[in-house]
């Protein structure tokens, strides 16, 4: 099946931060404080698609606090920090909504995400993710992690479902 005729039973979509939402690239403040930087895009179109009824999720090995407050600023609740084992926390989000793969879209760009692209519905990755995720990707985004790939993704889902550019989605 074609990954935009997916697009039609998708209600979640879970994403990873770094290599994703971020480029990757992390800088160190003193004291060791990471600093990531999001793509504003990636942010708008994850709002809208909390305000149109798509349930967003994070799944992350990362531990920050202003990541964490930044999504919660975009309208996501659930957000799963330190995720060493990202299953885990998959599952647990499936048992909290009582979701099935089927229903599911996956982004990630590393190792860590491999074992839950391979059962979700649609597994996507931007252009940069590693060569494995690549290879089981069924959408990779021609956009880099950090750089819009996740507005990428979810403007054709929520064009698919007719929920993208209607005159009450232009607000923030």
């Amino acid at each position: 099946m074609n990954y935009k005729e997916i697009f039609k039973n998708i209600t979640t979509v879970v994403l990873d931060v770094d290599g994703v939402l971020t480029n990757g690239d992390i800088i160190l403040m003193p004291g060791m404080q990471p600093v990531r930087k999001m793509n504003a895009k990636d942010g708008y179109a994850m709002q809208l698609a909390v305000r149109n009824g798509i349930r967003m999720a994070i799944i992350t090995g990362g531990r920050s606090p202003e990541v964490k407050e930044r999504l919660q600023g975009l309208g996501i609740t659930d957000i799963y920090l330190g995720a060493s084992s990202k299953m885990e926390s998959y599952e647990d989000l499936k048992m909290c909504y009582d979701l099935t793969d089927d229903e599911i879209l996956y982004m990630g760009d590393d190792l860590p995400d491999y074992d839950i692209m391979k059962i979700v519905a649609l597994a996507a990755a931007p252009q940069d993710a590693a060569p494995e995720i690549k290879s089981v990707a069924d959408y990779v985004s021609p956009i880099d992690g950090g750089k819009g790939c996740v507005r990428d993704v979810l403007e054709q889902l929520l064009k698919i479902q007719g929920k993208w550019a209607r005159s009450e989605d232009r607000t923030w």
